[in-house]
């Protein structure tokens, strides 16, 4: 599996109406892979629907991984729930028909058989705060490694190796890790990338 470490990119989210009493957030399932061009697609087709006022906006969740391939560290984004688009809308039944039409779109997450509402706490869990701002991106970076910690290197001229974790250094993102090589002990400096918990 691919080294990984989650950075989580929070959305604050607002509702974009001037009547914001009306607009939802609800959630539309995709056909895998297909949740960019959903998006794009609805962004596009709700200026000549003569109801597209009721969309406002359209989001998919990413978080970015940073990967470590061929020695280099490099950050890539990943969706945050695959098949999931979350639309923003006054949702009447004419609106709803029009999204369902829309190709790759599968359906809506539903309660029975309407669609469901999203609430504030659940937004709030999807997204990291409610605000005026469409997309204020923030940033954490959270690895925990704890010292007599039995590892895997995954990277490096050590790969494959295991080791236990001598030393963490979170400012430089560095471990030291003790590795086994011909029956002694050695040190090993890593980035975090270059590790795995087991």
């Amino acid at each position: 599996s691919t080294p990984w470490m989650v950075v989580l990119t929070g959305f604050s989210v607002r509702c974009s109406a001037a009547n914001s009493m009306s607009m939802h957030w609800y959630v539309v399932t995709t056909l895998s892979s297909h949740e960019d061009k959903v998006k794009k697609l609805l962004e596009r087709q709700k200026d000549k629907w003569p109801d597209g006022a009721k969309v406002g906006q359209v989001k998919i969740p990413l978080h970015e991984m940073a990967e470590l391939r061929g020695g280099k560290k490099r950050i890539v984004k990943k969706k945050l729930m695959p098949g999931y688009v979350f639309i923003e809308a006054d949702l009447t039944d004419e609106l709803q028909h029009r999204i369902r039409a829309l190709p790759g779109v599968m359906g809506f997450v539903s309660a029975g058989t309407e669609p469901q509402v999203l609430s504030e706490e659940e937004m709030h869990a999807l997204f990291t705060e409610m605000g005026p701002a469409v997309a204020d991106e923030k940033q954490n970076t959270r690895i925990f490694f704890a010292e007599g910690e039995i590892v895997r290197i995954i990277d490096g001229p050590f790969a494959n190796f295991q080791g236990t974790v001598d030393d963490v250094n979170p400012e430089k993102g560095k471990v030291r890790v003790r590795v086994e090589i011909f029956g002694r002990a050695t040190p090993v400096e890593l980035d975090y990338l270059q590790v795995s918990k087991i």
